[in-house]
């Protein structure tokens, strides 16, 4: 087993340096890690490249739709100013005293089918106005928005991470979807909440953690009176949620489900008709072009994402094939037989390859290929491994992740300011949905 992890660690090593150092694509670069780890643990050429192709191609069979669709109805969502009227509807629908809890509780919902990047700049003039409207500087907008963003983006399916999560754990999408909602929610209220009491206490330092340079000013405003109304807003979102659920309530209830709720409660098909109501609901404020052009410049996003969560798939398929999950299985086992152990264990994988290589994505799917086996050998459910995965993907955000830059620069912070409101919301999240999982683990 020590040489196989050896090759484990320099294969990742391959995989930073690449992306550090030769800035090369992060999907080059785990097909690279992949070949290497395959070639030197014995695989042989052509069952490594085989083992790498099927890698990809069975994460994609089970993902790569609802990933495209939910692109799709995001972007449609975003470009139509549905996403700015559900935001503006549920700011003021919040007095001033909860008016930061408002704005997190809508970066939530709108990081459903949206992007973590894309809500955020939605979001920052709606920060702005609020940290006005109550009298509090910018920081504790900035940090809620964060923490509700990256927590549904992170934990909420139709976004990669908690799709593959399903997908690689083997177990149904709706539990992963009804799960993430509950963790996710609960630990972003407290998340807040803890933020609010850290700054609260002098630990933002304006001179040092803001640049005085904000470019929020330069986001065009949404024309609202074009956008369609709340109620039509918000349909899309919800209703592949509602499709999902009722499959997994009907699964868990009846003996025996009908045919035909199984099949509008498939992911696929629940997203195939999200993104039919994204089309209707954004007719009233886009033309039938400008509606081709938003879902064609969905799917420029969404290629790139495929791709790299095809090729951490890839990586994922040689670490199983060259047997290394199966060792930390037993090496796990044989410590301690206890879940919690493992769900720590998790937890720290993911989270020290996100500090590594910055991508969330990236961490996540390794860290559950390489619990998938001990999954199998523990008295829990294997959606609490997933959210141990996640969380730990979730809570080590920095300086080589785009959506730090996105959150810093659009407030006017500094890496400390950014660090101080992105990496800390982060981490304040990720550590609570991972108390939440150990909880979950040890009572159902």
């Amino acid at each position: 087993m020590s040489i196989m992890l050896v090759w484990l660690f320099v294969s990742i090593a391959i995989i930073l340096f690449c992306i550090l150092k030769l800035k090369l694509n992060t999907a080059i670069a785990l097909v690279l890690g992949s070949l290497f780890m395959g070639l030197v643990s014995g695989l042989g050429g052509v069952t490594t490249i085989t083992q790498i192709g099927n890698g990809f191609g069975n994460l994609m069979k089970g993902i790569g739709l609802s990933i495209g669709f939910g692109v799709i109805l995001g972007q449609l969502t975003s470009d139509s100013g549905a996403a700015r009227k559900i935001a503006n509807t549920m700011v003021k629908a919040t007095s001033k005293r909860f008016a930061l809890y408002g704005l997190g509780l809508t970066a939530f919902i709108l990081s459903i089918p949206v992007f973590y990047d894309v809500t955020f700049v939605i979001l920052i003039p709606v920060a702005v106005a609020i940290s006005k409207e109550i009298q509090k500087p910018l920081h504790y907008a900035v940090g809620t928005t964060v923490i509700g963003a990256a927590t549904a983006h992170t934990l909420v399916p139709p976004t990669p991470n908690p799709l593959a999560a399903a997908e690689i754990l083997h177990f149904d999408i709706g539990i992963m979807l009804l799960v993430g909602i509950v963790v996710g929610l609960l630990a972003a209220l407290i998340a807040m909440k803890i933020y609010i009491w850290i700054m609260d206490g002098g630990f933002w330092n304006k001179e040092k953690d803001e640049t005085g340079v904000a470019v929020y000013e330069n986001i065009d405003e949404f024309n609202l009176d074009k956008a369609p109304s709340f109620i039509a807003s918000i349909i899309p979102i919800i209703l592949p949620v509602i499709l999902i659920l009722l499959g997994t309530v009907c699964n868990a209830t009846m003996d025996t489900v009908p045919e035909f709720i199984n099949f509008i409660s498939n992911k696929v098909i629940a997203m195939l008709f999200g993104v039919l109501a994204a089309y209707v609901v954004s007719s009233v404020a886009l033309s039938r072009e400008e509606k081709d052009k938003s879902a064609t410049e969905a799917l420029k996003s969404c290629g790139i994402v495929l791709l790299i969560t095809g090729a951490g798939g890839s990586f994922g398929a040689i670490i199983g094939a060259t047997g290394m999950a199966d060792m930390i299985a037993s090496g796990i086992s044989n410590i301690s037989g206890s879940p919690i152990v493992a769900l720590i264990f998790a937890f720290f994988i993911a989270a020290l390859l996100r500090i590594a290589l910055g991508s969330g994505t990236v961490a996540s799917i390794t860290a559950m290929t390489i619990m998938s086996s001990v999954s199998a050998t523990l008295s829990i459910s294997p959606v609490w491994i997933a959210i141990a995965c996640l969380s730990g993907s979730l809570s080590c955000g920095h300086v080589n992740d785009s959506g730090f830059w996105v959150s810093a620069n659009l407030s006017g912070f500094s890496i400390s300011g950014g660090l101080k409101t992105y990496t800390l919301g982060g981490a304040l999240v990720g550590v609570l949905s991972m108390v939440f999982a150990m909880i979950g683990a040890l009572i159902f």
